[in-house]
């Protein structure tokens, strides 16, 4: 399949000012000048420079008119992102457009390009390691300024520099030890144990400081979760709004409007928080209202912060009713009290309903989701909720769930391999262990992998990139 010339829609979906149409392999070059006449002091793509761009017509085969004036640039393997001779069009955003330039390159001879392909070839030719693929992927989905770094790092290659350094060192003490076997008649020790009892604390050390890093980073790249909860009409879709900044939750004075949870991201900070407003907590008979509350106790359980929304105006008989029901689901979480409505309420009143929650252990914050009162020092108070740990610039930090997975393998690995040092196993059981632990980190790069385990990376990559 590498053999094949691929096209595809690399912009976003649907009309717009500008549309990028991409095309990558042995004939890409050939095909692009068959469709692009060059402007005044132009030259045919053929005779144009690598990492280079002109103007011209775009031309349409079958009616033999001009289809569009585009911009077109050129990459010549394998100085190319894919490795591969490249060709882009810049054409206006037109659906017309963009879907006849795919016919007629498919009509010329090209393949439409699966999802992730391109990248999928960078990997193939080596422009990318396995971990610097999926950091492309990363890099699109990134919604804050952090998961933005965090893509970025990976994608220059420190993560793969320091996973290749361990492999570097693994290599060279499995050697010597497998060496060791093939002359154990002669009973002659190459492996220094109290060296490699020394690198594998040294491994055991980075290895456990990558998988706690994984709470950083699956926090940066897919948000904290924070759950919105409280009665019916405290207020929680309108916060959610406010949150959002746009009307994304229906807002009524109907008790039990929202049946299920409504999520999305907020950057804050630099840091993402992924907001889920739930069905209100109350006593009811509704089947279907019922169902949204049972979701409503999962998504506490789920989230690490947990705003239980209150109604300032209302000194409810069901605090103990919603504390049961909310308290114990929030243990090992951060829980703040967000008193709303505060812009319909007097002092005295307000310090006679925190009294009615004092013995409720948590944080608590003052606002009007309505008007937005407050809502600065509710941003502020949830990233100081977030206390994520901190981490050098320099660091390491782990993002990807199946990277955390095969250093977690490693880790069990080296432990293995300290635990046959101190009970002096032979070398061939140390062995064993070190290539494990050599397997699961080639796994994490691409030195070591299979069609299944691509096939699941890329086909989470849209198309055309």
């Amino acid at each position: 399949m590498n053999q094949d010339t691929i096209c595809a829609i690399s912009s976003p979906p649907g009309s717009g000012g500008i549309a990028l149409i991409r095309l990558s392999g042995p004939t890409a070059i050939a095909f692009a000048d068959k469709l692009f006449v060059p402007g005044k002091n132009g030259c045919p793509v053929s005779e144009q420079a690598s990492h280079s761009c002109q103007y011209g017509q775009l031309m349409d085969e079958d009616t033999e008119k001009v289809l569009d004036y585009v911009l077109l640039s050129i990459f010549r393997g394998p100085n190319s992102f894919t490795g591969e001779d490249t060709v882009e069009f810049s054409c206006h955003g037109s659906l017309y457009i963009q879907q006849r330039l795919i016919q007629l390159l498919i009509q010329l001879g090209c393949r439409q390009a699966g999802p992730g392909e391109f990248t999928q070839r960078a990997f193939l030719n080596g422009k990318l390691d396995l971990s610097q693929a999926e950091a492309v992927a990363d890099l699109i989905a990134a919604s804050s300024s952090s998961a933005n770094q965090l893509a970025l790092k990976q994608l220059r290659g420190g993560f793969s520099k320091d996973l290749a350094q361990l492999r570097e060192q693994l290599l060279h003490f499995v050697t010597l030890i497998e060496l060791e076997l093939d002359f154990s008649e002669e009973d002659l020790t190459f492996a220094s144990r109290e060296e490699l009892k020394k690198l594998a604390a040294q491994l055991e050390s980075k290895l456990s400081t990558l998988c706690e890093s994984f709470r950083l980073g699956n926090a940066i790249k897919n948000g904290i979760p924070v759950a919105i909860v409280g009665e019916t009409n405290a207020g929680k879709s309108t916060l959610l709004n406010k949150l959002l900044n746009e009307d994304k939750a229906i807002v009524s004075d109907i008790h039990g409007t929202t049946r299920d949870s409504i999520e999305d991201l907020v950057s804050i900070k630099g840091l993402s928080f992924r907001f889920i407003d739930t069905a209100g907590l109350r006593k009811t008979k509704d089947q279907i209202e019922s169902l949204g509350i049972e979701r409503t106790y999962q998504k506490i359980e789920q989230a690490s912060i947990i705003l239980w929304l209150i109604d300032s105006t209302q000194l409810t008989e069901h605090i103990e009713w919603m504390a049961d029901r909310i308290v114990p689901r929030s243990q090992g979480k951060k829980l703040l009290l967000v008193f709303n409505k505060i812009d319909k309420i007097v002092g005295e009143e307000l310090s006679v309903l925190e009294n009615l929650f004092a013995h409720i252990s948590g944080d608590r914050i003052h606002i009007s989701a309505k008007f937005g009162n407050n809502l600065e020092s509710l941003k502020s108070k949830l990233t100081e909720l977030a206390n994520l740990p901190e981490f050098d610039k320099t660091d390491t930090i782990v993002s990807n769930l199946r990277h955390f997975e095969a250093l977690s393998a490693g880790l069990e690995s080296i432990k293995r391999v300290q635990e046959g040092l101190l009970q002096n196993l032979s070398g061939d059981f140390i062995a064993q262990d070190i290539r494990e632990c050599m397997y699961n980190l080639g796994l994490i790069t691409g030195q070591i992998s299979n069609d299944e385990v691509l096939g699941q990376i890329f086909s989470r990559f849209c198309i055309g990139k």
